[in-house]
């Protein structure tokens, strides 16, 4: 019989299989799951509350790495604080992505060769209702594919009665309390999208442009402006300059002819100007830019509209009609026929902001919107921060919270849209305004009518941590679990989502925050460190690595590279060695089966175990606090390095190897062996299951005979701690891996049995002597042994018979020339440093490089030679 058939006792009937297969598996166990409802959240129950609401996707989106990441950080938080005992609900839902979903179906509506006008705002809306049931959604499914544990029947939609009733609710206190308003204003508009966009949702770009400068005025009365948008310059009411520039002042007051119009525009004083810029002179277009808006306010100006709303030139004969691009360059060329173009720069790159939905040029334009007065509303988001209420994690990001709602604009919630929260305001025949609740009939008669425009989404998601719950009914939901516990989201959107959050739960909640905790992550990068961006090409859907390698491997592979607020780099090598990891916790896991390793019964007290099975429970405490401590300050990567290495090499690599001599050998000692081992994989196995949940589960089953590690009890560490046995084990660890390097630099190969005395009296080691050499194939010294190699190590001494396992003359020689070259490679080194003059010419990368290979050929030579010392003599 070989050894190998030895070591492996017969398999058991209810084995697992031998390979562990992702797709066979994850499927049917997380709808297990779902149907016996362990996701569940039960807000009459006594235990303590703990609250998780997902940050809505888009209806229109789907599964990208940036959610899965996240999510798998969220998942990982409520599936431990349920096996901890909390009522732990984590709340999924969708927005409904107005402006996202609008376009969506407009473009349905454009194959076919229709427009939204065309069936009318009622119809419309009702066909975007259709494809959201038909078409919307599609994340959730993916979402379940990654083993989302979220609570299905709490699923929210931004536009469900039960937060439309919410929304509709806050605007009226917010309208009541002169919070919201409606005013004229510049706004960014996308000529695209056909509407206002919030200042968080313009993406600005270097763009290719041209700025030229023109001559206003005529005579002696000239001035010189510069401007990278001619086209507007046909709104134009003003030139202003600074007050104390001299070369202006004799012009400031009067009045300048503007070119190509029958317009004369006067030049104003304003600090605003910088004197120093260009020609320390320019135009002001009051109804086309947000600082102009300003000085025309400032100096009682008159605004004009020269653009329509899909960007098109509406004044002045020979341009009215044209794009505002096709419009720039005419302007351009018919003051350069003029002679007014005293200067152009073409290209010129300067910043350009685009709608970050359709990547349309934004057109800054004067408009009549809604707003939100966010002063005091933003001060208690603020306050709240500084107060500690909530706490924001890593603290080093509360600096970039703190400069958003320190300074922040009024809010424009309006949205030229179909799609979205209608704005509940009526205007009657008579120049009235009526703002009607939710449960208010709206004013009707003849000439009443209501807003035709949208709330701005993110008004509706701001509400999303209470209105989920209930609000504004007071719900067993709301009274449980509100204020949620955590809020975990990329630093990328504090601007958009967290600010709003806090304005609205604050105002909202009685001054009660809506979470304890921000902890903020970063975004998901190539494994170069690349934003990902489909024009790089290098964009990845989860679900492709999913279906290659499980959803554990990218779980894994995403926990393990989230350290807070810092960004993820991923690439799929990474994603294959969590893949690697998950077979090998099956593969140990099946040893361990195999082996009888079991959970019945007390573990033996210390002093009956070894010093191996002390040596792990040890270890097996200290990465339960460890794993505790790290949760607990949301190291992500921490918690899964730890428990990698735990598992990996501890585990697998030293306890299951060590523990083979002690199954073989059987007894009292085996058999607490075999209860020392499954409880070390019962713990394992539980601390891995919030980040790795479908392998885990599979096998803690097996394992355990229980009924879920979802439903579990969380490890705790018991506080045992063997020092001495810790001590023991890495002393018998530095052995058994020095030897093994040994071995390998004479070219032994890993299986091959060598002869071998081992001296370990009065160490600690002799009780090790067969682990030792089962682990390092060491055979008994026989009749005929010669040690021709003896290796000191830990007080304790190895000594080796390679007489009959490697050519010492041949291997004495291939040394001797690698030392040769070693030694010529740091002579060769040496001298260069050594050179003043190459010194003083050799960039210094070059210089690093020299000095990297002088280290090398040390650390080789220091090798080479340790190794022709301990080769038997010829």
């Amino acid at each position: 019989m070989t050894e190998n058939a030895q070591q492996q006792p017969p398999e058991p009937e209810n084995e697992l299989p031998t390979q562990y297969a992702p797709a066979d598996v994850e499927g049917p166990l997380y709808e297990r799951w779902v149907e016996r409802g362990y996701f569940a959240a039960d807000a009459k129950s006594d235990k303590p509350a703990y609250t998780i609401v997902i940050p809505p996707p888009n209806v229109t989106g789907s599964l990208h790495l940036g959610h899965a990441f996240q999510h798998t950080l969220m998942d990982a938080l409520t599936r431990r604080k349920r096996m901890q005992g909390y009522e732990s609900l984590w709340l999924p839902g969708m927005d409904h992505a107005g402006i996202a979903t609008q376009n969506k179906v407009e473009q349905q509506l454009a194959e076919e060769g229709k427009s939204r006008q065309d069936l009318g705002r009622e119809a419309f809306v009702e066909r975007v209702w259709q494809w959201k049931e038909e078409y919307g959604g599609k994340i959730l499914g993916q979402m379940r594919r990654l083993g989302d544990g979220v609570d299905w029947d709490r699923e929210r939609f931004t536009m469900d009665e039960g937060l439309s009733k919410a929304v509709l609710t806050i605007f009226k206190k917010l309208y009541e309390d002169e919070l919201i308003y409606r005013a004229e204003r510049i706004i960014n508009w996308c000529p695209r999208c056909l509407t206002a966009i919030s200042d968080i949702e313009v993406e600005y770009q270097e763009d290719d442009g041209e700025l030229v400068s023109i001559t206003y005025g005529e005579g002696d009365e000239t001035l010189v402006v510069a401007t990278t948008r001619a086209e507007t310059m046909l709104g134009d009411t003003a030139v202003a300059v600074h007050p104390d520039d001299e070369r202006y002042k004799h012009l400031v007051g009067k009045r300048i002819k503007l070119p190509l119009t029958d317009r004369s525009i006067p030049v104003v004083a304003d600090t605003h100007v910088d004197p120093a810029f260009g020609t320390g002179a320019v135009k002001v277009t009051p109804a086309h830019d947000p600082n102009d808006f300003a000085i025309g306010r400032r100096h009682g100006l008159e605004s004009i509209t020269v653009m329509d709303e899909r960007a098109v030139i509406t004044v002045h004969g020979p341009f009215q009609g044209l794009d505002r691009f096709e419009a720039r360059s005419a302007i351009v060329a018919a003051l350069r026929s003029q002679g007014r173009i005293v200067a152009e720069k073409r290209p010129y790159v300067h910043s350009v902001g685009h709608c970050s939905r359709c990547r349309t040029t934004v057109e800054p334009r004067l408009s009549m919107q809604w707003w939100v007065k966010v002063g005091p509303l933003a001060k208690a988001a603020g306050d709240a921060v500084r107060d500690g209420r909530v706490k924001i994690h890593p603290e080093d990001m509360s600096k970039r919270y703190f400069d958003w709602v320190d300074n922040m604009h009024d809010w424009c919630i309006s949205r030229q849209l179909w799609w979205g929260h209608r704005i509940p305001v009526w205007y009657g025949p008579d120049g009235e305004v009526v703002c009607v609740g939710p449960d208010e009939e709206p004013p009707t008669g003849e000439g009443w009518h209501q807003d035709t425009d949208v709330l701005d989404t993110w008004f509706s998601s701001g509400l999303w941590p209470f209105s989920t719950l209930g609000w504004p009914e007071q719900t067993e939901d709301l009274r449980k679990f509100y204020p949620t516990d955590v809020l975990l989201t990329g630093h990328d959107i504090i601007f958009f989502w967290v600010a709003r959050m806090m304005m609205f739960g604050l105002y909202a909640m009685d001054g009660e925050a809506p979470f304890k905790t921000i902890a903020l992550t970063g975004l998901v990068r190539d494994e170069r460190g690349k934003k990902m961006s489909k024009s790089f090409g290098n964009v990845v859907d989860p679900l492709d690595w999913m279906d290659k390698y499980g959803s554990d491997a990218v779980r894994f592979t995403l926990a393990r590279g989230a350290n807070p607020g810092t960004d993820v780099p991923i690439g799929e090598d990474w994603v294959q060695a969590s893949r690697n990891f998950a077979n090998k916790i099956w593969n140990a896991t099946r040893f361990a089966l195999m082996n009888g390793a079991t959970v019945e019964g007390p573990l033996p007290a210390p002093e009956e175990l070894s010093a191996t099975d002390r040596w792990i429970l040890s270890r097996l405490n200290k990465t339960v606090a460890e794993v505790d401590a790290f949760y607990d300050d949301f190291q992500f990567a921490k918690l899964s390095d730890a428990l990698y290495h735990f598992a990996w090499d501890e585990v697998f690599d030293w306890y299951v190897e060590l523990s083979k001599t002690t199954f073989q050998a059987g007894g009292a000692a085996a058999e607490a062996s075999k209860r020392v081992l499954g409880e070390v994989l019962d713990v394992t196995l539980k601390l891995l299951h919030p980040v790795v949940p479908f392998v885990t589960d599979t096998l803690w089953t097996t394992l355990t005979g229980g009924e879920s590690v979802v439903v579990a009890d969380w490890p705790a560490d018991s506080g045992f701690r063997d020092a001495g046995a810790e001590r023991e084990i890495e002393t018998l660890q530095s052995v058994i891996t020095e030897v093994r390097r040994f071995r390998a630099d004479q070219g032994l190969q890993p299986g091959q049995r060598v002869p071998a005395r081992l001296t370990l009296d009065g160490t600690a080691l002799a009780p090790h002597e067969a682990a030792i050499r089962q682990l390092l194939r060491l055979q008994p010294e026989g009749d005929s042994f010669t040690a021709t190699a003896t290796l000191p190590i830990a007080g304790a001494e190895v000594a080796l018979d390679l007489s009959g396992t490697i050519d010492v003359a041949a291997e004495r020689k291939r040394l001797a020339k690698d030392l040769a070259a070693a030694e010529k490679e740091k002579a060769q080194a040496t001298a260069k440093l050594g050179n003043e003059a190459f010194l003083g010419k050799a960039p210094e990368n070059v210089v690093d490089k020299i000095r990297t290979r002088l280290a090398k050929a040390e650390e080789d030579i220091t090798r080479l030679r340790a190794q022709l010392d301990r080769l038997p003599p010829q």
